[in-house]
């Protein structure tokens, strides 16, 4: 079966990853430049300082995309760039050089899918409380409308958030990731916050013309170690709730799921009467991120679930479990909750990262990152003749960048950046992506 001649296919990136020039044209501290100053917070002392030089390099970058043949480009826009201190009128020079790379996207044929907030929080707002307090979610609907009353009428279609279970999980309850505070469940008001945000972004880019709206959820389909045990699968459930229906129940359900599996605070002390009103905001598509399934077992500590490893699959080179099954049961299972809540389906981020350098010849060859991608897009493929509503696939990641705790040391990208030099080589699966799309269209 093809892909429907509209598939959208693409490839996506994140700004504080690949731009640099983190100190330049007045942008401010976001709390991953800071994070990444704490000694032992980032693999080898790595920071995001020059990344990929994409802030100068861009329109070299956007030619090799171009190359592509792919129809969108997901990219993110970073905050302090726009509002270093996260509040108050906009920095010119950032919102010029958003304006500059969205004129030479369109210039490619490249559709623009900007993510306004992919993790870069300014400083001043963490200061504050970061995405503790409501009032972060008020100033991020404010930045979404100074981004949009500059692009709007260049760009059809926003992400309001990237992953705000990993903000959460990985930022706020456990440390692991920027701002890296340790709160365990009493960071579940983060959740509400982030979608709180998204729901008043949703509202103020509409009313500044925007014709679609989504956010992107991380998913991972969430398995019990043991299935004959009613612990093991309780705690599945539980990580389940935590990590997926927490972000989309109350944007397509307009409630909170039942958290008391989880503990944590009481919705009460956070939730507003009108606040999953405002979360529940009609979306247009919903970004889907996955890269692997977790598999837990009961446990008794601060959190009612440990994850263990999964055996018997190939690993990427970050020792994540390939399974493209899992993708295929994910989108059946979005489908089956969610019914006639659910809005179309886009893949916003998919990918595998391997450690593939350039061989004597100047050639960069990756095969299990072909096998990866033509598995899951396989996968995809299956969903789509099975009745879930996919319309779009975009690749994570266009090119190796700044990986978050682990540094460069990770390469997702189809394209391999020497950071010395900033040289670019296509992968050969830069190749093989380039013709499958054009294949998809024939």
């Amino acid at each position: 079966m093809a892909f429907p001649p509209d598939f959208r296919w693409g490839v996506a990136t994140a700004a504080y990853q690949i731009e640099g020039a983190t100190g330049e044209d007045g942008r401010g501290d976001s709390v991953w430049d800071v994070f990444c100053r704490e000694p032992g917070r980032v693999r080898d002392g790595h920071t995001g300082d020059v990344a990929c030089d994409h802030y100068r390099r861009w329109p070299d970058d956007l030619d090799l995309m171009a190359g592509l043949g792919v129809d969108a480009y997901r990219f993110s826009i970073a905050w302090p760039r726009i509002q270093p201190n996260g509040r108050g009128p906009a920095n010119p020079e950032g919102l010029d050089f958003y304006d500059r790379l969205v004129d030479g996207m369109l210039e490619r044929g490249l559709t623009p899918f900007p993510t306004l907030f992919h993790w870069d929080l300014p400083q001043a707002l963490e200061d504050a409380g970061g995405w503790t307090v409501r009032d972060t979610a008020h100033r991020f609907a404010e930045y979404a409308a100074v981004v949009a009353e500059r692009l709007a009428d260049r760009v059809g279609a926003w992400i309001t958030l990237n992953e705000p279970m990993v903000v959460t999980a990985y930022g706020y309850a456990f440390g692991v990731y920027a701002p890296g505070r340790t709160l365990l469940l009493d960071a579940l008001p983060t959740a509400h916050h982030q979608l709180l945000g998204h729901g008043l972004a949703v509202n103020a880019l509409r009313d500044l013309g925007a014709l679609q709206v989504g956010l992107s959820n991380h998913y991972t389909p969430a398995w019990a170690a043991d299935e004959s045990s009613a612990d093991d699968l309780r705690a599945a459930a539980t990580f389940d709730l935590f990590a997926n229906r927490l972000f989309t129940d109350p944007v397509l359900y307009g409630r909170h799921p039942d958290l008391s599996p989880l503990g944590g605070p009481d919705p009460a002390s956070y939730v507003r009467d009108e606040d999953l009103a405002v979360i529940a905001a009609p979306i247009d598509f919903l970004g889907v991120n996955y890269y692997q399934p977790t598999r837990v077992r009961a446990a008794s500590g601060p959190l009612p679930f440990e994850i263990v490893p999964i055996e018997g699959h190939p690993t990427t080179g970050m020792g994540w479990p390939v399974v493209p099954d899992a993708l295929l049961a994910l989108l059946r299972t979005l489908k089956e909750t969610y019914s006639a809540s659910l809005p179309p389906l886009l893949i916003t981020e998919n990918g595998c990262a391997y450690d593939d350098r350039p061989g004597p010849d100047g050639v960069v060859d990756d095969p299990e990152r072909v096998a990866f991608l033509e598995s899951h897009l396989d996968a995809v493929r299956t969903a789509i003749a099975d009745g879930v509503d996919v319309r779009g696939y975009f690749v994570w990641s266009f090119m190796d960048n700044f990986e978050w705790a682990e540094g460069y040391h990770p390469r997702f990208g189809l394209v391999h950046v020497d950071y010395e030099t900033q040289r670019r080589t296509p992968r050969s699966s830069y190749g093989w992506y380039r013709d499958f799309v054009d294949s998809s269209r024939s």
